[in-house]
């Protein structure tokens, strides 16, 4: 087994050792990371055991989608000084954390109600009366918002306005039947003062700054200007931040990165297996809600908790 510090530790443990450089690897590099993931996860599975743990109860969870890139497309050298580099530095990065499908759409709905619902496609106009994460949330007393990027107004139920598509703002399909329409806010609604923030929120960009249609560049920018300010203020008001995919690009077999981000986290690298599935029945756990669809066969997640 290779020793700590090699480089595709340094990747896999989020920049944790603070030694990575600058510059684009070598395809030998490259290749050396494939070879060893097998066994460097297996350190990291010695090192992080998955041992049952006390969930916290953050005041606000903020869950910011990107889309269609693999764990390597993200995490590499080549991004070490990126936005999304420092963030992985400052919470826990999931090395084996995976999207349920193909295409977009039915990993948003796993992500927002435990259930693919039959979807299978990204087409527009479905309507659910299930329950979700914002119906249990809001059956307990508690919140839920989605603010996406584009949307024309709120409520709006439109399937595309320039950059916004509806495939990736699931709270639309289950409005008017489970769901009022002041859930689904464009992103101008987003507070300045945070405490404002619902108890959970989805945060979904357009497809010019979620990395579908535009640059990993521009994405990182955009998390910068509206997502980082959120994470300054959540250090000190125990909320969390979670920052994942929906998807891979076909590449990984859609393993994706999913980041946990907040004062209740320890910083590191998780080799512990999960989900889309495992993040929703973690979130339902924070609040004591009953787990949906597929995350009641889904543990939540465990052993990154700070002592609280």
């Amino acid at each position: 087994m290779k020793k700590p510090g090699t480089f595709e530790q340094e990747i896999l443990t989020a920049y944790e050792n603070g030694e990575l450089k600058s510059t684009s690897p070598s395809k030998a590099k490259l290749a050396q990371f494939k070879a060893a993931a097998t066994a460097t996860i297996l350190l990291l599975a010695l090192a992080t055991p998955a041992v049952a743990a006390n969930l916290p109860r953050p005041a606000h969870v903020l869950m910011v989608i990107e889309e269609n890139k693999s764990f390597s497309q993200i995490l590499n050298m080549q991004h070490a000084n990126s936005t999304i580099a420092a963030l992985a530095k400052r919470g826990r990065v999931f090395t084996q954390s995976y999207g349920v499908t193909h295409p977009s759409q039915p990993n948003y709905l796993a992500l927002f109600a435990g259930d693919t619902q039959g979807v299978s496609s990204n087409a527009c106009g479905y309507s659910f009366s299930s329950d979700s994460l914002a119906s249990r949330l809001q059956d307990k007393g508690l919140s839920f918002t989605s603010f996406a990027e584009g949307l024309p107004e709120e409520g709006s139920l439109a399937c595309m306005n320039g950059g916004y598509q509806r495939k990736h703002n699931p709270v639309t399909n289950w409005q008017g039947t489970r769901l009022p329409a002041a859930m689904n806010q464009p992103f101008s609604a987003f507070p300045d003062d945070f405490s404002k923030l619902p108890t959970v929120a989805f945060v979904i960009p357009d497809q010019n700054n979620d990395m579908h249609d535009g640059s990993f560049e521009t994405a990182d920018a955009w998390l910068k200007t509206h997502i980082e300010p959120y994470l300054e203020w959540a250090f000190k008001h125990n909320s969390l931040l979670i920052l994942t995919w929906d998807e891979d690009d076909g590449s990984e077999n859609n393993r994706v990165v999913t980041l946990f981000i907040g004062p209740m986290v320890k910083v590191g690298a998780s080799a512990q297996r999960i989900d889309h599935y495992s993040v929703l029945r973690t979130m339902l756990d924070f609040y004591k809600l009953p787990a949906l669809g597929k995350s009641h066969d889904a543990k939540a997640i465990t052993g990154i908790w700070q002592k609280h």
